[in-house]
């Protein structure tokens, strides 16, 4: 696996490559849920294809009182896993690379629906998300990109981002990776104590029971959601929000619950922020 620190040593890098190149972007803290998106770009790229990843705890993203500073930073065991699932070239730059002009860096606005949900809890949030990776594109320039769709949000945002800034990029969802009880791998995962942990599948199971109940009949999304946030409260942690919403659009639906939505949750256990998802058409993965 090739790693490049400098734009340009990259760019030398990518003038040689003419065959597909997939692309994943990370902040590290890799777990089994990047791997399967290693994996999954792998199968993408095909024999001839490249898998290519990036490594960057972008700040931008990050609000005040967040967690960047002890955002998880484990670059040599992400080096391996990386490794060990065949990618081909990691772009690991620091800040100054990403932002030689420090806080005077031309921005992307991504619009309205950047502030809600979780832009409203953490403004300028996907202000940052889009710029970087807009930036990576323009850096990497991919074939293709995948994403995980734990972010639900954020993918709808970048695809939007992709369409109306024109890059030349597919954009892959792949499905969220969960632990054996459901709850989804999360780099902030290892913040939760056994106890916090104990509790944290209590979302996927509610997310399964809403499904199931969105199916059963026809049921009104603000009371559907009022009972997701009453279960999710009930079972020890502190709903921020639980909407159901189009899942393309992120628009409420007129009065009740379609095949064509997902619900949209994010839940704080102590000081650790849980965000999951599941669309109304999805089957539960786990028991």
């Amino acid at each position: 696996m090739r790693i490049f620190h400098q734009i340009a040593e990259y760019r030398q890098w990518r003038a040689t490559i003419r065959t597909p190149l997939v692309f994943v972007p990370t902040m590290g803290a890799l777990h089994e849920g990047h791997a399967s998106l290693i994996t999954h770009a792998r199968r993408v790229a095909g024999p001839d294809g490249a898998v290519a990843a990036s490594i960057f705890v972008n700040p931008m993203q990050f609000g005040a009182g967040e967690d960047f500073s002890r955002y998880p930073r484990t670059v040599k065991e992400d080096e391996a896993l990386l490794a060990a699932r065949s990618t081909d070239v990691l772009f690991l730059p620091d800040a100054n690379v990403m932002y030689p002009s420090g806080a005077e860096t031309v921005k992307v606005t991504p619009g309205p629906l950047a502030g809600m949900l979780e832009g409203a809890d953490r403004p300028g949030h996907f202000e940052g998300v889009c710029t970087v990776v807009a930036k990576l594109l323009n850096i990497i320039t991919p074939t293709h990109m995948i994403l995980g769709q734990k972010d639900f949000q954020q993918h709808v945002l970048l695809a939007k981002m992709i369409r109306d800034l024109d890059f030349p990029v597919n954009l892959i969802v792949a499905p969220t990776v969960r632990e054996p009880d459901g709850l989804a791998m999360s780099s902030r995962n290892r913040y939760l104590t056994p106890e916090q942990r104990r509790l944290a599948p209590i979302i996927y199971r509610t997310l399964c029971w809403a499904v199931q109940a969105a199916r059963s009949g026809d049921r009104d999304a603000d009371e559907l959601a009022a009972e997701i946030r009453h279960r999710i409260d009930t079972g020890g942690l502190e709903t921020r929000y639980a909407v159901i919403c189009n899942a393309k659009t992120l628009l409420p639906p007129r009065g009740r619950v379609s095949k064509e939505d997902v619900i949209l949750v994010a839940a704080k256990l102590g000081t650790t922020r849980l965000i999951d998802n599941m669309l109304i058409n999805e089957e539960p993965s786990h028991g």
